[in-house]
C-alpha cells in the first residue's frame, strides 16, 4: 500500500473529501462527520504535509445532483495540485457512474492516488482501476437497491390509504398518519362556497371570475421556519381546479400521476367535466 505512494505524491496537496447525503444527516449524524474529517490525520499519518478538506457537498446527494465541492476536487485534480483524494469509502466519492468514470480518468491523467480505509489505490494500474470501477458499479447498485426499497415502502403505505406527503387545504395530518378537517370554520365554508357555486356556474372559469370579482379570498397553505399554516388571498385559475378536481373533497384516497386518457381529442374534455366528478364531495 505504502508502495504506491511516491515523492511525487507527497509534493502534492492530500485532499479530503467530506460529505453527507442529506441535511438531516448533517444535522443528527455528527459521528460520521467526525469520521470523515478525522481522515486528515490518516492523510498526514501517510506522508502528506499539505491537507486541504474540501466540505462544500455537506447535505448533498452523490447520485448526480449539482457538487461545486466535487468540481472544486475535479478541478484541483486537473491543476496538478492532488497528490491523493482521500475519503472514507472510495465509492462515496461519486455515486453515478458518469461521476465516478471522470474522477478515475482524472485521476489517472495525472497520477493522483484515491485514498480510503482499505487502502492506497493508483488508477493507473489495471488491478487497482478494476477493483475501483467494482466499487462504483456496487455503489450505484446500492444505491439503485435503496431507492427501489424506499419506492415500494411508499407504494404499499399508499395501497393502504396511509401515505399523505401533502395534505390539502381544508384538512389537517393528525396522528397515526391519519387526516381530518380543519376545525376552521372560515376555511370550511370557503371551500364549501366554492363547491356550491360551481354547482351553480358550471365552469371553474366563470367560479374563479365571480370569485375575482367580489373579493372572496381561498385558503391556502404556505410553509416557513414555523412549519405549516393557512394564508388567504384571491384565487388563481389553476389554483381554484386544482380544488375543484382533487379526489380528496369527494372522499377518494389518490396516489400518483393519474393516466391521461387519448381515446378522444382533448380539447372535447372541458374544465368544467373534470370537475365534475367531484362536485358531489363529501367536504
Amino acid at each position: 500500500m505504502m508502495a504506491s505512494i511516491t515523492p511525487d505524491h507527497l509534493t502534492r496537496g492530500a485532499f479530503v473529501y467530506v460529505r453527507q447525503s442529506t441535511n438531516d444527516q448533517v444535522l443528527h449524524n455528527h459521528e460520521s462527520r467526525r469520521r470523515q474529517y478525522g481522515l486528515v490525520d490518516r492523510a498526514r499519518a501517510l506522508g502528506w504535509a499539505s491537507v486541504e478538506v474540501i466540505d462544500d457537498d455537506l447535505g448533498r446527494s452523490g447520485s448526480g445532483v449539482s457538487r461545486p465541492g466535487f468540481e472544486k476536487l475535479l478541478a484541483a485534480i486537473c491543476e496538478g495540485r492532488v497528490g491523493a483524494v482521500v475519503s472514507v469509502e472510495a465509492s462515496r466519492l461519486a455515486r453515478n457512474g458518469r461521476d465516478w468514470h471522470t474522477l478515475l480518468e482524472f485521476c489517472g491523467l495525472v497520477g493522483t492516488l484515491i485514498v480510503d480505509e482499505d487502502g492506497v489505490y493508483d488508477p493507473r494500474h489495471p488491478n487497482d482501476r478494476l477493483l475501483l470501477g467494482m466499487k462504483g458499479t456496487m455503489s450505484e447498485m446500492e444505491l439503485s437497491l435503496f431507492r427501489q426499497r424506499s419506492l415500494e415502502a411508499l407504494k404499499q403505505k399508499a395501497r393502504r390509504g396511509e401515505l399523505f406527503l401533502t395534505v390539502a387545504i381544508g384538512y389537517l395530518k393528525t396522528s397515526h398518519d391519519r387526516i381530518e378537517k380543519d376545525p376552521d370554520r372560515r376555511v370550511q365554508e370557503a371551500i364549501t362556497l366554492a363547491f356550491t357555486k360551481f354547482g351553480e356556474l358550471q365552469t371553474v372559469r366563470q367560479v374563479h371570475l365571480w370569485m375575482r370579482q367580489e373579493r372572496l379570498p381561498l385558503p391556502a397553505t404556505e410553509y416557513g421556519p414555523e412549519g405549516r399554516k393557512v394564508i388567504w388571498k384571491l384565487p388563481v385559475y389553476n389554483t381554484l381546479h386544482h380544488l375543484l378536481t382533487n379526489p380528496i373533497y369527494a372522499g377518494a384516497y389518490v396516489f400518483g400521476p393519474a393516466a391521461a386518457l387519448r381515446s378522444r381529442p382533448a380539447a372535447s374534455v372541458s374544465c368544467a367535466a373534470s370537475a365534475k366528478t367531484v362536485t358531489a364531495g363529501r367536504f
